[in-house]
């Protein structure tokens, strides 16, 4: 019987399948913190598939080369500088209120009848450097002003915002979700930005101009009466427009610049070393934050001491986050070090389903099951990439089944996910009108994310 689960495939596939049946328990029924959940049933899995101690967490003499230290060292390693550099900046676009003199001056160029695409925009743009929770906390009072002015349903404004916040943290880095599978996969930044970008903005559209129009011109939902405040009109003491959104441009421009310098510019050039080393995503968002610390906060009046508390609050709650990044790694280690990854990946391939939809798939099925976008996108990242490893892929192609993964992610947000009640509570909504409006919302974005992402699959 141990021979059996540690050698033939269907063994490994039974040991794959309980090892996530194990996870979700630990997850949804005993409310396990998911990184300790992640731990466990890594060392669970190896342990049961026959990997030797040694490899699993080393030796007292050596532990470099073990699996935990190496799966959660080397996604950190890639990952753990981007998502905090990016963090910072959004922490200081917001408290330079950045986001009011966005949204404003986008309000002001659409007029009180394009207003719901205004704030669209604001939510894609402002969504780049900010997390998706933190958006809606800093963009939701200026959804409640532009509603009761234009004195049409909630939906109408709320709901273009919530689908650009949505694509951007889904599908555009510095956000935790593509970089993470970025790292695991071994895509450079610059084509996730591009294949995000290609693929989510008609997700976008379709989730957050199409879909809000006809939802809301059938359900009327007022301002919540708690959450009307005076409008007293625009900061006048906020930064320029042109300023917002240059820093904003700036992280992105710049790691395109490094991923495709490499390919246009001459081999060996001082022009191609530039290009490399600004466009290192580490490099690029130091670049950002440094502008942003300058022409946002000190030139504004933000002292030293000030810029440190407000980096400190920032990066407080990125601490759990890079935890479940790099157990999801260990935890992916171990599916491939074991022989799962590629017992499950020959399978998929045995059943004629192409890769980018199993990876599409198991994602859609781990968000359903657990709520976590996160936990959805490392682990089907570990499941998957033993598949890819020597597969031929280009970088495009691999960034696409990234995107396919993180489409997977924001499938039919419901009750097990926090997005869900965040969005239910700031815009007044029933749980059943939430369903009604943002779980539709979400899995149209999910499902034309990934359409784009198979259509383009078979073009490049």
């Amino acid at each position: 019987m141990i021979d059996w689960l540690q050698h033939s495939t269907g063994g490994l596939l039974t040991l794959a399948a309980v090892s996530i049946a194990v996870l979700l328990v630990m997850i949804i029924r005993f409310k396990t913190e998911p990184f300790i959940a992640l731990i466990i049933v890594g060392l669970l899995t190896a342990l049961a598939a026959g990997l030797p101690v040694g490899t699993i967490v080393g030796t007292a003499q050596k532990t470099s080369d073990s699996l935990l230290e190496k799966g959660f060292g080397g996604i950190l390693g890639h990952i753990a500088a981007i998502i905090g550099l990016g963090t910072l900046l959004g922490a200081i676009l917001e408290k330079s209120g950045g986001a009011r003199v966005l949204t404003g001056a986008l309000l002001r160029a659409f007029g009180e009848k394009r207003a719901p695409l205004a704030m669209g925009l604001a939510g894609l743009i402002f969504g780049v450097p900010v997390f998706f929770d933190i958006g809606i906390f800093v963009l939701a009072p200026l959804v409640y002003v532009a509603a009761r002015q234009g004195g049409r349903s909630l939906l109408l404004y709320c709901l273009p915002l919530l689908a650009g916040l949505s694509m951007t943290h889904a599908f555009i880095p510095p956000h935790p979700g593509p970089v993470a599978a970025a790292g695991l996969l071994h895509v450079d930044l610059g084509w996730i930005i591009l294949m995000g970008a290609v693929c989510g903005l008609p997700a976008w559209f379709l989730a957050g101009v199409v879909f809000p129009s006809w939802i809301g011109k059938r359900m009327n939902i007022e301002v919540p009466t708690e959450m009307i405040v005076d409008d007293d009109g625009e900061d006048e003491s906020g930064p320029s427009l042109g300023l917002v959104s240059a820093i904003i441009a700036v992280p992105l421009v710049l790691i395109l610049a490094g991923t495709f310098g490499s390919i246009w510019l001459p081999k060996n050039s001082a022009a191609a070393g530039v290009a490399a080393f600004v466009g290192t995503p580490a490099v690029a968002l130091t670049i950002a934050v440094l502008l942003a610390s300058w022409l946002l906060g000190t030139r504004r009046g933000m002292t030293g001491k000030e810029l440190s508390a407000l980096s400190a609050a920032a990066l407080r709650p990125v601490a759990m986050l890079l935890l479940v990044v790099g157990a999801g790694a260990f935890f992916g280690a171990v599916l491939s070090a074991t022989g799962i990854g590629k017992a499950v990946a020959d399978s998929l391939q045995a059943g004629g389903l192409p890769v980018i939809a199993a990876a599409y798939v198991i994602s859609c099925g781990l968000r359903l099951a657990q709520g976590s976008a996160t936990v959805a996108i490392v682990t089907t990242g570990g499941i998957i990439a033993p598949s890819l490893a020597d597969a031929g892929y280009s970088q495009a192609q691999l960034a696409l089944i990234v995107v396919a993964i993180a489409a997977g992610s924001i499938i039919a947000s419901h009750v097990n996910d926090g997005g869900f009640w965040i969005v239910s509570r700031y815009f007044g909504l029933t749980v059943g009108e939430t369903l009604k409006t943002w779980t539709v919302l979400e899995t149209i974005l999910s499902v034309s994310g990934f359409a784009m992402s198979a259509i383009l699959m078979a073009i490049v």
